[in-house]
């Protein structure tokens, strides 16, 4: 009888609370498939909030999730589900990935809110309503350190959260401590406005401030940065290609390319952008694994001039000359296509010429329109590429990547970063092991590293100095994830240092595992990767500061092998002395430790090869 009256008490007042418009709560809590990472969501009288956890640490505190100007959140239902499956890219950091979440789906009366949780971060995302602001915020446990993607400019950071003021882009990468960092960026950007955070000083709360788009928002998470560097979370979050498209020619690796070679002297010869500097760029390829040559601006005319022709003007003889020559020698040719010509003329007709005529990708620059009108075009862009097997590179102020790369691998790179030889704005040391930690985690880069002349002497662009070393350039072309990774010097300035030509022909694609081995933002990194005819290449860089690193060997197989130690040598400083490094040869095993000293600014590469 006691129990029958406490049952109709209860039901009295959760009656009398919806009456008179009380709070009635709903909570679900959506774990990773480890159980290390906790997303814990409520809604209080149709307001909704989530806080995270990692392994126990609060990281985000009672954040708002939701959209604007469309009522309170009716909460339904919640449903939850266990998704175990795996994806074998085209191409990537890896040859197989695990896919594998746990998702919650709830159920509001006018629009969804769906949240996974991997074991490296988690996203949410709206469904089902047309809202122009969503309401989503990320609210940091504490006064954390953050560093945030900056345009073609060094990134902003190392900032305090409190420290932060107006508006912020994606990617904003953050350290809570030395076992918890996070990412802030998105996924699957289908339309509306690319992700901007808006900062709020003295608070530790950061907002969407871009209008609403049709897109996941994603919180990476890693124990180490690295972790972070090695994660699919974002390509994973994007479909895989529509099965009536085949991808099978998708090639990705390394290519030269003209635009820096300009102006360079040797032997008598000069290089320019025409047909005879070309045809040597395309032999140097053809002999040394290299996979392509791509020709930059004004080859149909003055890029920016409208009545420059894509398909008719300037020196289109001598390109259709190239790509026949090109052809018989197995070497692909990538076309320059400017946004001006792009629009001028029928961007189908061209894009599908370019196919025809047997190029293999499009370098697509300087996009005008406002970041939403860019990501339309993107896409389009992309998608014609596709249709017509063509690789594509966007260049000069990109949409950010948000997975792409996943349902249309052509889309193989793009310059989401301060490009090391653009412009005369200084690219140091420093800034390229932040680049790492921050744009890479969005997708792959194009970043034109591995100049082996320092100097630039005699270029038509830019003849800056470069603040590295011969050593830490031949490094990041491995480091930086790209499925195009373009080098920037002359053949014969590679002839003269073999033992680096030969790690950067090494870098045979598509990856067949990768792993970010050590590293921390801003100080310094130590990548490796396993290329496609199964060589273990290693590459570590510095910032300004020398330092000598211990590298494990836990990544090879069981047995020995070769390894070609290239390091800097003991004078060598980006600053005084960028062309010593010298060269050893160990034989090494599963389990060893490989020991590299990296002078100030420097770098360290290793080629594995297995003895049979």
């Amino acid at each position: 009888m006691k129990k029958i009256l406490l049952i109709c008490f209860l039901c009295t007042v959760k009656c009398f609370a919806v009456l008179y418009g009380q709070p009635v709560q709903h909570r679900v809590t959506i774990t990773s498939p480890d159980k290390k990472l906790k997303v814990a969501v409520n809604e209080t009288n149709g307001n909704v909030r989530y806080r995270f956890t990692a392994n126990g640490q609060q990281l985000i505190k009672q954040s708002v999730i939701g959209l604007e100007s469309v009522g309170k959140f009716h909460w339904l239902q919640s449903s939850l589900k266990h998704v175990k499956q795996t994806w074998k890219p085209v191409w990537g950091k890896r040859a197989v990935v695990p896919d594998e979440y746990n998702e919650a789906l709830i159920d509001g009366a006018v629009y969804k809110i769906r949240i996974r949780v991997y074991n490296d971060g988690f996203a949410f995302r709206y469904e089902g309503a047309n809202a122009e602001k969503e309401l989503s915020q990320f609210n940091f446990a504490d006064n954390y350190t953050a560093w945030y993607y900056n345009g073609e400019n060094k990134n902003i950071g190392p900032e305090k959260l409190k420290d932060a003021n107006g508006i912020r882009m994606p990617v904003m990468t953050i350290r809570a401590d030395s076992n918890h960092y996070m990412a802030i960026h998105e996924a699957k950007l289908e339309s509306g406005e690319p992700l901007l955070l808006k900062a709020n000083q003295g608070t530790t709360n950061f907002t969407v401030s871009s209008k609403r788009a049709k897109a996941w928002r994603v919180v990476l998470f890693g124990s180490t940065p690295g972790k972070m560097v090695d994660s699919h979370l974002i390509e994973l979050l994007n479909p895989e290609p529509a099965k009536s498209l085949d991808f099978s020619w998708v090639k990705p690796g390394v290519a030269v390319w003209d635009w820096r070679i300009n102006g360079a002297e040797v032997n008598g010869f000069k290089y320019e952008m025409s047909l005879p500097s070309w045809k040597r760029m395309v032999d140097f390829a053809a002999g040394n694994n290299i996979k392509s040559l791509v020709l930059d601006a004004d080859w149909y005319g003055p890029e920016f001039n409208k009545d420059s022709d894509p398909l008719k003007g300037g020196k289109i003889e001598q390109v259709h000359q190239l790509l026949n020559y090109a052809q018989a020698k197995g070497i692909g040719i990538w076309l320059y296509l400017n946004d001006v010509g792009g629009k001028a003329y029928p961007l189908d007709q061209t894009i599908k010429q370019y196919g025809q005529w047997g190029a293999v990708g499009v370098k697509y620059g300087f996009m005008n329109g406002n970041p939403e009108e860019k990501n339309k075009h993107t896409q389009l862009i992309t998608k014609l590429c596709a249709e017509n097997k063509l690789l594509v590179d966007f260049h000069d102020g990109p949409v950010h990547p948000y997975g792409q790369m996943r349902t249309w691998p052509n889309a193989v790179t793009r310059e989401y970063c301060h490009s090391q030889l653009d412009a005369h704005r200084v690219f140091q040391p420093s800034t390229f092991v932040t680049a790492v930690y921050v744009n890479m985690l969005a997708g792959p880069l194009d970043m034109d590293n591995g100049v082996v002349d320092m100097m630039q002497k005699g270029r038509v662009d830019n003849p800056t100095p470069v603040p590295s070393t011969i050593t830490a350039e031949a490094a990041r072309t491995l480091i930086v994830f790209s499925g195009t990774t373009i080098i920037p010097d002359i053949p014969e300035n590679y002839l003269k240092h073999p033992q680096i030509l030969k790690f950067i022909s090494a870098e045979q694609m598509p990856w067949k595992e990768s792993k970010t081995v050590s590293g921390e933002i801003g100080k310094y990194i130590v990548m490796a990767r396993k290329s496609a005819d199964n060589k273990w290449l290693i590459a570590a860089a510095t910032n300004e500061d020398a330092r000598t690193l211990s590298i494990p060997l836990s990544m090879l197989d069981k047995g020995e092998y070769k390894a070609t130690i290239i390091e800097d040598g003991k004078d060598a400083d980006f600053r005084t002395n960028k062309e010593s490094y010298i060269v050893t040869n160990e034989t090494v095993s599963y389990g060893q430790e490989i020991k590299v000293h990296l002078a100030p600014g420097g770098g360290a590469c290793v080629l594995l090869e297995k003895i049979k």
